[in-house]
């Protein structure tokens, strides 16, 4: 084993090949995103008023960020994971608050539209985020190994095969990064299902379960309905 296996995650360095850590600016985009798009949503379908959980996503990302840039990353992934807490609770929140509204039936067209379209964007988010935050320890973890060989997902650059021994040593080690979490989110929100990327942790099949019921929700029943009213 070698000596830096058996040093604690904040204090080990990226190993001899990974010479940039991962990059945290589009994982960073997509936390302020989907904590701004309540202020899309119809205010009956929010927890508190409009503007409440914006601003919460901001006094969260502040000490995430500090903390990152401070090397502490025990905090990093402590407030990392209460940031998407929060914009989970508040993503649940509005699909319950948007199912038990249909009974009603005071919903317009673009109430319907809008609602769908704002949760089903934050249902991509907030679950590319979790993908992104779990996975093979998190970003801090990957960045500790040289490439990426295992992890909850098997994505098609782990299993692709160098012809030849010198291709392979030249080949630069490839890890995933938050776009790679993304497109497997969308892809999961769109097609109810991994597409290219199967899924190998059962945590992650629960999530994927849970994500896939929430755009199905969302589309075949919300964005139907509101296209049969106009």
């Amino acid at each position: 084993m070698d000596k830096s296996d058996r040093l604690p995650i904040q204090h080990r360095r990226a190993p001899r090949g990974r010479t940039t850590g991962e990059p945290r600016w589009p994982a960073l985009i997509a936390a302020v995103a989907a904590g701004g798009l309540s202020l899309a949503v119809p205010r009956n379908l929010t927890i508190g008023p409009p503007w409440f959980f914006p601003v919460l996503t901001a006094v969260l990302l502040v000490p995430t960020v500090v903390s990152h840039r401070a090397g502490r990353h025990e905090l990093d992934r402590f407030f990392g994971f209460l940031l998407t807490s929060v914009v989970t609770i508040e993503l649940v929140a509005s699909v319950v608050r948007l199912v038990t509204a249909l009974p009603s039936r005071r919903e317009t067209p673009t109430w319907l539209l809008v609602s769908a379209a704002s949760i089903w964007t934050s249902n991509v988010l907030v679950f590319a985020l979790w993908y992104w935050r779990l996975d093979a320890g998190g970003p801090h973890g990957r960045d500790t190994r040289r490439a990426h060989v295992s992890g909850a997902f098997l994505f098609p650059q782990m299993t692709t095969v160098a012809p030849t021994a010198q291709a392979a040593a030249e080949r630069a080690p490839w890890s995933p990064n938050f776009l790679d979490y993304l497109f497997l989110a969308f892809n999961t929100s769109t097609a109810f299902s991994p597409t290219d990327t199967p899924v190998l942790a059962r945590w992650g099949k629960i999530l994927m379960m849970l994500q896939s019921l929430i755009s199905l929700t969302v589309l075949a029943i919300l964005a139907a309905r509101a296209v049969n009213l106009l």
